[in-house]
């Protein structure tokens, strides 16, 4: 084996966000650029000598590029072995399956989740860790020191892998196999649900489902779960071939970027129950006929409903949800009698709780749901869930929901996102607004009483870690809720999330439209952060 090892600078720009590290493709493409982040990563972690390493990612325009490199560098620092997906491929919830089935030390995921894909568009890395999750803090903060102060890197120089053929093969002194990236991760579903009784309910000639992989990594998940395990109709999934450029699309499982499933989902004769997931395979959308479950809901009704699947019969531990995620989740532990966490926004959170089994189901409203089986948040996960529920209920999406707010009532929720924003318009404005909230408490906003306004800081109940400055919170003496934060999973300039909360118990006021619903809080929101009046914006980029 022939190991280089090769002089670098540090780049000033490669601090983790929740999600990784996710720039343009451009940006990845300078020299040294992916070797500095790949480096700094195993720097910060204990001796990598002798152990394993998955590698795979979403199959975005570089990633098959990216592997290569993460494989010869992996070799070089002294990896024994490398679980890499057939053709560079991993969905991010199969890559934690793998992680955990293998006992492997950790995984590289290159994945930038739901933004768009091409030469010009987005990438990203994030390191996961043993338990399949992804890195805690304490490790993101020590890479992003190593990038600091990283002045070489080592590889080796050796010939690509056939990431095409799946078996074994060397690099180096490295063994390298290559896996079918689906068999792992269908293998576990098949452990969770009751895949008689979906098979049963697919064969109904009244039930039809449509599943939108989006031209991205769920198309052969899909594919090989939903039609050739579960016997769905073929051409069920739609858009199942991944594309480097995701067909130049959006692939975001939201109301606005999954227009072609929507339109079918509110058209005439639309089907029992759609469904998407996103670029990496983490993220999910359900919809019945002509009708939306919004991701706090579809959480809620989960935890409402896990007795009907074989993998939860024995009940739950606990619930857990991000603290912009609507409170509906709240009520059905309260009523279970279990605990529910709320927790800053970011999956790696959720992993000390279902580590240490405080909690079984956990989700976030940015359409991500997921549970103890691994560690990320599952899309085609939470879709088998849904079919479950549906085989045993024998209801409709719209009758399932309606129920449940009959039972708890309903939060009405909305998230709206002000995209590619200026990041010192947006900075200013979150600065500025925090000044304002001590000064409301005990005021009167939209009819209501502010009864607290902070900035949400999260002590973690296992290892009493805190994470502060995770979001701007205006709670009321009714249970009503504004909050702003910054996501961290764009790539240019910044991304102003504003989420509205409101609950309802009148058994007559439970079926209103949302944004009519909520628009005394949103113009409130408006008026006290001045969001038009700072970033010119008329309206949302989007609203979910």
């Amino acid at each position: 084996m022939t190991a280089l090892t090769v002089k670098t600078t540090p780049f000033n720009d490669q601090k983790p966000g929740t999600s990784g590290l996710r720039k343009k493709v451009t940006v990845f493409q300078q020299a040294h650029y992916l070797e500095n982040f790949v480096q700094s990563t195993f720097n910060a972690l204990d001796s990598v000598e002798g152990k394993t390493l998955v590698v795979g990612g979403d199959g975005r325009f570089y990633n098959e590029h990216a592997v290569q490199i993460i494989l010869k560098m992996a070799a070089a620092n002294g990896f024994s072995n490398a679980i890499v997906g057939q053709n560079g491929l991993l969905s991010t919830p199969a890559a934690s399956c793998i992680i955990r089935k293998y006992n492997a030390f950790g995984g590289i995921i290159l994945s930038a989740s739901h933004n768009p894909a091409g030469p010009t568009e987005d990438f990203g890395i994030k390191y996961n860790v043993s338990n399949g999750g992804p890195a805690p803090e304490h490790i993101t903060d020590a890479i992003f020191a190593n990038t600091q102060t990283i002045n070489r890197y080592q590889i080796i120089d050796e010939d690509d892998v056939d990431l095409s053929t799946i078996g074994s093969q060397e690099l180096g002194d490295m063994q390298v196999k290559i896996i079918d990236p689906v068999s792992d991760y269908a293998e576990l579903m098949a452990s969770l649900f009751d895949f008689e009784a979906i098979r049963a309910l697919l064969a109904d000639d009244s039930f039809t489902l449509r599943f939108d992989a989006m031209h991205a990594i769920t198309g052969p998940y899909g594919k090989e779960i939903l039609e050739k395990e579960l016997g769905a109709a073929s051409g069920t999934v739609i858009n199942g071939t991944p594309l480097t450029d995701f067909g130049g699309g959006h692939p975001d499982p939201n109301l606005t970027y999954a227009k072609e499933l929507v339109d079918e989902m509110f058209a005439d004769n639309a089907p029992t129950l759609g469904a998407a997931s996103d670029g990496d395979g983490d993220r999910n959308m359900i919809l019945g006929a002509n009708f939306f479950v919004t991701p706090s809901d579809s959480l809620a009704i989960m935890a409402a409903n896990a007795h009907l699947i074989p993998a939860y019969k024995g009940g739950l531990t606990g619930v857990a949800r991000s603290m912009p995620t609507s409170q509906a989740p709240d009520r059905v532990a309260e009523k279970l009698g279990i605990e529910c966490h709320e927790t800053p926004t970011g999956w790696k959170f959720f992993g000390n709780l279902l580590d240490a089994d405080r909690t079984t189901l956990c989700g976030e409203e940015s359409f991500g749901n997921g549970s103890n089986h691994i560690r990320e948040k599952d899309g085609l996960w939470a879709v088998l869930f849904w079919l479950n529920i549906l085989a045993e209920r024998k209801q409709s999406v719209a009758e399932i929901v309606n129920q449940h707010w009959l039972e708890y009532g309903r939060n009405y929720y909305t998230r709206h996102d002000y995209e590619a924003i200026p990041s010192d318009i947006a900075s200013q404005l979150m600065t500025d607004l925090e000044a304002k909230l001590p000064s409301l408490i005990g005021q009167t906003l939209a009819g209501r009483t502010v009864q607290y306004a902070d900035n949400f800081s999260y002590t973690d109940p296992v290892d009493n870690s805190v994470s502060s400055n995770q979001g701007l919170r205006i709670g009321f003496d009714d249970g009503a809720r504004i909050i702003l934060r910054l996501s961290g999973t764009g790539t240019e300039g910044a991304t102003l999330r504003l989420y509205i909360e409101s609950y309802e118990q009148d058994a007559d006021k439970l079926n209103q439209e949302t944004q009519t619903a909520l628009q005394d809080l949103i113009s409130a929101a408006d008026t006290l952060a001045e969001i038009t009046q700072r970033t010119g914006r008329a309206a949302p980029t989007v609203i979910t």
